[in-house]
């Protein structure tokens, strides 16, 4: 599913373990509950993206852009977040346990 448009989609609980979802566009999606462990997310668009409590264990999001989105009890466990941007996004009880985050922005003062 390389550069597929999902903006706006309702994935809700949707188990998208291990999908190649490189380039996507999910700005605005609904994927709260989903399960994206070891999914490739790697440059996609989760801008302003519902992830609430969503497993994004072991998945790769190098460069991926999660500004805005609400990522409150997201599970990034070992997910690769090299680049990622998560500026604005909420991130209230995410679990960032063995995520590289070095090279993630955060904010304005990375």
């Amino acid at each position: 599913m390389n550069s597929v448009d999902l903006s706006g989609s309702g994935l809700s609980g949707a188990d998208l373990s291990g999908a190649d979802l490189v380039w996507a566009n999910l700005s605005g999606a609904d994927l709260s509950e989903a399960n994206l462990n070891g999914a490739n997310l790697s440059c996609a668009d989760l801008s302003e993206a519902n992830l609430n409590g969503a497993n994004l264990s072991r998945a790769n999001l190098k460069g991926a852009n999660l500004s805005g989105a609400d990522l409150r009890g997201a599970n990034f466990y070992n997910a690769k977040i090299n680049r990622a941007d998560f500026r604005g996004a909420s991130l209230d009880g995410v679990n960032f346990s063995g995520a590289d985050c070095t090279t993630a922005f955060f904010g304005d003062d990375d």
